[in-house]
């Protein structure tokens, strides 16, 4: 079997915490701002419900629920992806 590089190990890190950060820490943000802003989530189900719901959905292969457990990980990537760009001055191109 092949072995990683250390760069991909380094990534695959990266991703393994950022999208347990989405999966376990984001929908409990979530509901507490929500309950700030909007109110109850449901008078049943509060945060358990919600984290279900979210968890329900990445398994289901929501789109939406997709997007917010990956959410931390996509960032960084985009954020990494833009300072790779100006570094490179490939982004003052399109500017």
């Amino acid at each position: 079997m092949r072995q990683l590089s250390p760069k991909a190990k380094q990534e695959l890190k990266l991703a393994i915490v950022l999208i347990g950060i989405g999966f376990f820490t984001l929908p409990p943000a979530v509901y507490i701002v929500g309950q700030h802003v909007v109110g109850e989530y449901s008078a049943e189900s509060g945060l358990w419900g919600l984290t279900s719901s979210i968890w329900f959905g990445v398994i289901t292969a929501n789109p939406m629920a997709l997007l917010l457990v990956l959410s931390p990980y996509l960032i960084t990537r985009i954020l990494r992806w833009s300072l790779w760009f100006y570094k490179n001055n490939k982004l003052n191109k399109f500017i």
